[in-house]
């Protein structure tokens, strides 16, 4: 059977993994009619989700993780939106030559997906890991002191880094949105953030639909200094309108859901 999008392709692997415990890139390729190479992007992305632990040939269950339908319920619903949201990032990012990817799990599955030929800017380990990963994309890496709460390096050397690149987008993640604006959990992170936007012509705000009307301490932009926030087509009436005050609004569609949602301030803003 061809698994020609990339959501119901990941998603079959999640049930495969967790009825058998282990994938083969080589034979899932041959079996989906795909190249071997996306399949290993998309179990890099399971990976950084922690979904799956990618291993010699393929991909097994992470340590601990469970088997059977519960870990489907658990991790195959947020896996898929979060998948659907990174596509649309790339999708959005257009031909921008030079990215700064924040960190966050979602945006860590940007880096998998960007077309050849781009230049990476990250403190994020997990996002540098991927793009160590492939030899056709040019990478920046941020130093300073690593948090493991949010596997990056932060202070003063990662924001001199940021004053030092010239960014054309910056892709942000969030421990929440609410209609005061962009949230997370500690200042150092908070720092790091204003800083890529700063850098960056463009700066978009990924954020999977669990994530609206949450709650977190720390309040690093304003709806309004966002140029569009990408979501799940998940989010429903009352949470969208928590984002009334954003420039732009983006739903990325999952495989199953293709209802029209609103963009903030005019138009369709569904992600296909």
């Amino acid at each position: 059977m061809r698994y020609t999008e990339a959501p119901a392709r990941r998603a079959e692997l999640l049930r495969r993994l967790s009825a058998h415990g282990y994938v083969s890139s080589a034979a899932l390729a041959e079996e989906f009619g795909v190249s071997e190479m996306t399949i290993r992007r998309d179990l890099r992305q399971l990976h950084l989700e922690g979904s799956a632990r990618r291993v010699a040939g393929g991909a097994s269950l992470p340590i601990g993780g469970g088997r059977g339908l519960p870990f489907e319920e658990r991790d195959g619903a947020a896996g898929q939106e979060k998948s659907a949201i990174a596509e649309a990032c790339v999708d959005l990012i257009g031909d921008a030559a030079t990215i700064a990817l924040d960190a966050g799990t979602t945006v860590a599955g940007v880096a998998a997906l960007l077309p050849p030929g781009r230049t990476v800017v990250s403190h994020s380990l997990p996002v540098l890991e991927a793009c160590a990963e492939r030899d056709d994309l040019a990478v920046i890496g941020l130093g300073g002191t690593y948090s493991p709460i949010t596997r990056s390096f932060t202070g003063e050397p990662a924001r001199d880094g940021l004053d030092r690149v010239v960014v054309d987008v910056a892709v942000l993640s969030a421990t929440a949105v609410d209609s005061t604006g962009a949230l997370c959990a500690n200042e150092l992170d908070a720092e790091i953030k204003r800083a890529m936007s700063a850098a960056a012509r463009r700066t978009i705000l990924l954020v999977d639909s669990t994530k609206i009307g949450a709650r977190a301490p720390i309040r690093f932009a304003s709806l309004s200094a966002i140029d569009l926030i990408l979501t799940g087509s998940a989010v429903d009436a009352e949470r969208r309108r928590l984002l009334a005050g954003a420039r732009q609004v983006v739903y990325a569609a999952l495989p199953e859901v293709r209802s029209t949602g609103t963009v903030a301030g005019g138009g369709s803003g569904d992600a296909r």
